[in-house]
Formats: structure tokens, C-alpha cells, sequence
């Protein structure tokens, strides 16, 4: 099959020819036909992230695809069935945090002794075919395309997570900080939802943008924010941890502001109390990543329903090293997705 490989460290990527897997008991074989391409898979080809543990190095995350084979004792999931295959599939089940219980989600990505994590420890989606235990699979809705199904695997499931975890109540706003591949679908699932929502972005040419997506309102920074009345909730989706604290300047009491957005280099910190008296406001910080199947469902539910629609530029498979730098220097608007 041809699957996209990272050679080393820094190396461009290249298509090449690698063997076909093969499903065993418990496993379904997918024909992938579009796979996003996250910033994260970038980052971690640059050794900014930890690189692949596996070899080849096959990244990516959110593949979508069907069924072309199944496994023995395989009853979930029958050839033809349309299934998409996340970041996190599994745990080791045995360390500390196992223990736990707790679903599979992004948090085991930190915490487990061994995840089970797509395109960095077992093959990524990146390839025309994948193996993939059956019940680490989801069901597409047949009304979503594959290449806007997966945009929502990953960046469409922590910007849904996030205004989950905000536990947003009917009559409050929320804001989104960063319209870029997360801040894009914020926006528009707070909209979805019936909330008023804001969009926080210092770009002048993402405004019109911001509005055709469904914000009610577009500032530029948390000042403006509070200016504009501020907000219940904030959803950071930007890589800034810097900026996510400026947009505290706009929380009203009892808000709450979820960071989604990664930042690897710069520390979260709250402004000192002259300038923004956290201790007195009631107010919180929250973190979400992939915060449990349920959301994800919702999230591609709510896609399906034609409510919010990921903007996706499209490559074809040969063309993979361009896609790379195009996300690389934030050329895209929003997603990339490679088509195999």
C-alpha cells in the first residue's frame, strides 16, 4: 500500500510503498479515503513533540474510511461500514491511572503508562490502509463526507469538548480566542447550540470570516472584550498560553475560561490582582483535550446535521510534503486533509 513516512527527525515527508496490514481476531481492516493533517503531527515530525515510536514512521490521527475486512470474533463492525479512528484508541489497562476507570480520552495520552496513540505509538491514518481494533472505531453518520468527517476527530472533538467541559448554561456567551482549526468549529458549535457568541482574533482579515461562521460579535482582545459587555465562557483554541491569560480581562464573575489550545513553550499564568482580581471573581480554568467518546459522537452528530461544516483545503496523497509546509507556516484555512 502507499503511506505517507517521516523518515527522521526534521526529514520531509515522503509516499512510499509499505506492506498492507492484515486484521487479526478483534480487528477490522479500513480502506482510508481522507486523513486530517494536525498541527501536532507536524510538531512532532520537527521533534517538538516526541517523534513516532514506531517504524516506518506512519503519522496521523483523524483517518476516516470503510471497512474492507474484518477479523475473527469481529460482531461491531461489518465490511462497508464507514468508521473513523482517533488519537487515543486504548490504554495498557494495568498502571496506576488505569485503575481509575475512567473513559478512554486525551488524558490517557499523559497519564497512561503505554496509550494506545494513533501515529505516534502503533501505524497512523496517513496511508491508504489501517488495522484498528473494532471497538476503537466510530461510526460515521451518513450524512457527513469522509473529508469533512475528519477534521472533527480531532480538532472538531476538543473544541466540542471544551464547551462541554464549560458546562455553558442557555442564557450565558461565550467567547472564542483564535479563529484557526480549532477556533473555527468553536465558534461555530457554540452557535449551533444557540448561544450568543464572540469571536477574539487579531487578525482583520479573519473578521468577515468570524461572522459568516455565526459569531454575533468580533473583538480583538480580552479588553475589548470586557468593553463588549465580556463573557461566561472562553474557549482558548489559540497555541498561547499568553493570550489565553490576556482574554481573562474579559471574564465576567463566575466565568470560566477552558484551555484547548497547546502552547509547548510559554507557562498559563493569571494576571497579578492589581490588574485582575482572579481570587475575588469566582472564576476558574479549565482543561480539555479528547474528554470522552459521548462528545465526539455529538460533535460528528452535530456536523452531520449540516450545523457546522469544517473549511478544509484538500491534498491529493502525492502532494503530502506540500500540505506539511502549508500547515507548517499556518497557510491553511483551516484544516488539511489528504486525500488516499
Amino acid at each position: 500500500m502507499k503511506a505517507t513516512v517521516i523518515p527522521e527527525v526534521n526529514a520531509e515527508w515522503v509516499l512510499q510503498d509499505v506492506p498492507t496490514p492484515a486484521p487479526g481476531p478483534g480487528e477490522v481492516l479500513i480502506r482510508v479515503r481522507a486523513s486530517g493533517l494536525c498541527g501536532n503531527d507536524v510538531a512532532a515530525s520537527k521533534g517538538f513533540i516526541p517523534f513516532p515510536a514506531i517504524s516506518p514512521a506512519i503519522p496521523g490521527h483523524e483517518p476516516v474510511g470503510e471497512v474492507v475486512e474484518t477479523g475473527a470474533g469481529v460482531t461491531s463492525r461489518a465490511v462497508g461500514d464507514r468508521v473513523g479512528v482517533t488519537w487515543i484508541r486504548g490504554t495498557c489497562g494495568r498502571c496506576d491511572y488505569c485503575r481509575l476507570g475512567r473513559p478512554v480520552s486525551g488524558t490517557a495520552a499523559l497519564l497512561c503508562a503505554a496509550p494506545v496513540s494513533t501515529g505516534f505509538t502503533v501505524q497512523g491514518g496517513q496511508a491508504e490502509y489501517l488495522v484498528v481494533a473494532a471497538d476503537q472505531t466510530v461510526r460515521i453518520p451518513d450524512a457527513l463526507s469522509d473529508v469533512l468527517a475528519a477534521p472533527v476527530l480531532c480538532a472538531g472533538y476538543t473544541s466540542w469538548s471544551a464547551i462541554r467541559a464549560a458546562e455553558v448554561k442557555p442564557h450565558e456567551r461565550i467567547a472564542v480566542a483564535g479563529i484557526g482549526a480549532l477556533g473555527h468549529l468553536a465558534v461555530q458549535y457554540a452557535k449551533a447550540c444557540g448561544f450568543e457568541t464572540v469571536a477574539i482574533t487579531t487578525s482583520p482579515d479573519k473578521h468577515d470570516l468570524a461572522r459568516e461562521l455565526g459569531a454575533d460579535l468580533v473583538v480583538a482582545d480580552g479588553g475589548q472584550l470586557r468593553e463588549a459587555g465580556g463573557a461566561d465562557v472562553i474557549i482558548a483554541t489559540n497555541p498561547s498560553h499568553v493570550a489565553a491569560a490576556e482574554s481573562l480581562a474579559g471574564l465576567r464573575v463566575g466565568g470560566r475560561l477552558v484551555l484547548a489550545g497547546i502552547d509547548g513553550q510559554n507557562a498559563f499564568g493569571i494576571p497579578s490582582a492589581a490588574t485582575h482580581p482572579f481570587f475575588a471573581l469566582d472564576q476558574k480554568v479549565l482543561g480539555a483535550t479528547h474528554n470522552g467518546p459521548e462528545f465526539l459522537r455529538e460533535a460528528l452528530d452535530i456536523a452531520a446535521s449540516g450545523k457546522v461544516t469544517p473549511l478544509v483545503e484538500t491534498f491529493a496523497k502525492e502532494d503530502i510534503a506540500e500540505a506539511v509546509e502549508k500547515v507548517s507556516k499556518g497557510e491553511v484555512r483551516f484544516r488539511a486533509v489528504i486525500e488516499y
